[in-house]
């Protein structure tokens, strides 16, 4: 009996024994599952983490830590035998791993503090004025805007790469969230120096001189334009017409201008425009009617609705054909020392500063229904009647070219050599540099411009031109020389960004696809009749009004809490077909259709519906002057642009 159980017990053993080692074997495997589980969704984690903070170092993630995470990881992904216990190749391995740590470790610590010397350095320059961004607990996703996730593209990839674990794509997936942390503090320092309230970032340079052309600081700064001492909000329209807040405007320039003119008077706190006066003797009202009687095919309103006025003055010229449905942009120079385009933006009237020089102007091209450039000191023929190519390019085929000069004979008075110095009091309203040329007669039969009328005015004591471009090519063949010679098909005509002026010819539009074969509609009838020119996109285009004329009325008048009473320029940063311009045209207020550089060209379009725009890329400041106007409208702009695009931008905060 003992020796049965002896035998019995001895079999027992190893049966115990194996459930024993079994049962480790299985704790040990649970353990590694769980532990490569928590492992791998922590470095997940940090990888989130630190492709959404480039720039900031995360603690959670330090090079150490990261190194290690990364040696494991690359165990798991190649197993191998592990070394025996003694040996000296698996020793030596473990220690060149630890001392290749430790080295990319000390490394990084040294070039952490490097960065943060740095970075305390710098704000001991930059002190208050430097802008300051305090992040909240949510902290700032580079690769988010508005909700949405810009980098798509990238995204893909990544989903790509995660191949079929979509468990793994989930943890990883980033949460959505604003481009700016809600619970972020911002100092702004104040930019413009001398210029102060009245700073034009791509205008002034250092010194208190002023660029010839538009000329945009290299290294943009983080800075807002102060607000003028005793500022006051513009008055509601059509009040604001006629008086304006001088303090807004003022500065020692404009102080000694008004006490020179007829047209201008300060009463108290107020620069008043009488409506009576003008720069033109007997007032800008009979200045455009005895312009109508010249040429009774401008009917201004009708025929006429989109015009062009070069130089800014009293801007009595364009208040003067607001009444008669004309609406008319003033260009204001950028050598302009008295400031005047800015007073036409504080009556509501629609102006821009450029500059006629070797650039285009930021316009398409034949979009213009007239030209004006009145008391003109403009030198027409210098540099082989350049700017005259300009004009040609922006004109309208069939449109008006209306010149006048105070002393009525334009060849005599601008066929003679006279220099003016930007700077001076007298050259406040001049172009500059006037170089000796032929004389207008003959630049314009050199382009078979035809002069409509030419009379002196007794009262106004100015001489008026009237000229017209041709509507067809069949007039240049009979030119006597092919000076100056056309263009090259292969020119863009409609390129105007940063473009120099070429001295060549544009033909009259032929083809039944391209803009300005045709005269438009009148007004208002223009506003919603789409040329055939414009193909398939008419339908986009009645889509696009119903639209905005939908949005306007049900949200934007009633719901949003405007007080429209007090607005009067409106810019609209991101215009593709005019829709919400076109939308608010019952309303009385003005709207600057801008159309991004990088955008499709839809801005020949705005003009074709009897509406203003211009060319801009928002990675620079526009070309105003400081609180020019009274709302900004952004559709879908910001979203559209990349992080480092809408930054730019913010950079100079001037309206």
């Amino acid at each position: 009996m003992a020796g049965v159980r002896l035998g019995r017990s001895t079999k027992r053993v190893p049966l115990v024994l194996c459930a024993k080692v079994t049962l480790v074997v299985l704790l040990a495997i649970g353990f590694i599952v769980i532990r490569y589980t928590f492992s791998s969704s922590s470095s997940a984690e940090v990888s989130s983490q630190r492709s959404s903070f480039d720039d900031i170092f995360d603690p959670e993630s330090s090079p150490v830590a990261k190194e290690e995470e990364e040696v494991e990881e690359n165990k798991k992904r190649n197993p191998s035998s592990p070394p025996k216990d003694g040996s000296e190749n698996g020793s030596l391995e473990k220690e060149m791993k630890e001392g290749e740590i430790e080295e990319k470790a000390a490394a990084a610590a040294k070039n952490e503090t490097r960065d943060a010397e740095g970075q305390q350095e710098n704000e001991k320059q930059g002190g208050e004025e430097k802008a300051e961004v305090v992040e909240g607990e949510g902290g700032i996703d580079e690769d988010m805007e508005d909700g949405v996730d810009v980098n798509t593209e990238v995204e893909k990839v990544d989903e790509g790469r995660s191949g079929a674990n979509g468990k793994e794509k989930n943890k990883k997936k980033k949460k959505l969230g604003p481009l700016f942390d809600p619970g972020a503090r911002y100092n702004w320092k104040l930019c413009g120096g001398r210029h102060g309230h009245n700073y034009i970032p791509c205008v002034y340079m250092e010194g208190g001189r002023r660029h010839h052309e538009r000329s945009c600081p290299q290294i943009p700064l983080m800075c807002l334009v102060s607000l003028p001492q005793e500022y006051k909000p513009p008055l509601p329209w059509p009040e604001r017409e006629s008086k304006i807040f001088y303090k807004d405007v003022a500065h020692p320039k404009l102080s000694a201008f008004i006490k020179t003119q007829s047209w201008l008077n300060l009463s108290e706190e107020f620069l008043l425009f009488p409506r009576e006066e003008s720069e033109y003797k007997g007032g800008a009202q009979r200045y455009i009617n005895s312009i109508e009687e010249m040429a009774p095919d401008i009917e201004w309103g009708k025929n006429i609705r989109v015009v062009l006025d070069i130089g800014c003055t009293s801007a009595s010229f364009g208040a003067t054909l607001l009444k008669k449905n004309v609406i008319t942009l003033s260009l204001g120079l950028m050598n302009d020392q008295i400031d005047l385009a800015q007073l036409v933006l504080e009556r509501g009237i629609p102006a821009v500063v450029g500059d006629l020089g070797s650039r285009r102007l930021p316009f398409p091209s034949g979009v213009f229904d007239a030209i004006h450039c009145g008391k003109c000191n403009i030198p027409w023929q210098s540099s082989g009647g350049r700017l005259l190519f300009e004009m040609n390019r922006i004109l309208r085929p069939g449109g008006y070219f209306i010149i006048s000069t105070k002393h009525g004979d334009i060849d005599s008075e601008e066929g003679t050599t006279k220099h003016v110095d930007n700077n001076s009091e007298e050259g406040a309203t001049k172009h500059g540099d006037i170089e000796t040329g032929e004389g207008m007669s003959t630049l314009m039969a050199s382009i078979c411009w035809n002069i409509l009328a030419h009379k002196t005015d007794e009262v106004s004591e100015v001489g008026v031109r009237i000229y017209q471009r041709p509507a067809s090519n069949d007039i240049y063949e009979l030119r006597r020389t092919k000076e100056p010679p056309f263009c090259k098909e292969d020119d863009k005509i409609d390129a105007a960004w940063y473009t120099p002026i070429k001295s060549c010819l544009h033909k009259v539009p032929s083809a039944i696809e391209q803009h300005g074969t045709d005269w438009p509609e009148e007004w208002p009838k223009r506003l919603e009749t789409f040329p055939e020119w414009l193909g398939d996109s008419r339908e986009k285009l009645t889509a696009d009004h119903e639209h905005w004329k939908a949005i306007i009325n049900k949200s934007y008048l009633n719901g949003i809490g405007i007080d429209w009473s007090h607005i009067r320029n409106i810019m609209d940063m991101k215009a593709i077909y005019g829709g919400f311009a076109a939308a608010l045209s019952s309303q009385k207020v003005w709207v600057m259709n801008v159309v991004p550089v990088h955008s499709p060209n839809t801005l020949p379009i705005i003009y074709e519906r009897g509406l203003l725009g211009i060319y801009h890329d928002w990675c620079e400041p526009f070309s105003t002057y400081p609180r020019s106007y009274d709302l900004l409208h952004a559709d879908h702009l910001f979203s559209r642009l990349k992080n480092s695009q809408l930054s730019s931008w913010l950079r100079w905060i001037e309206f």
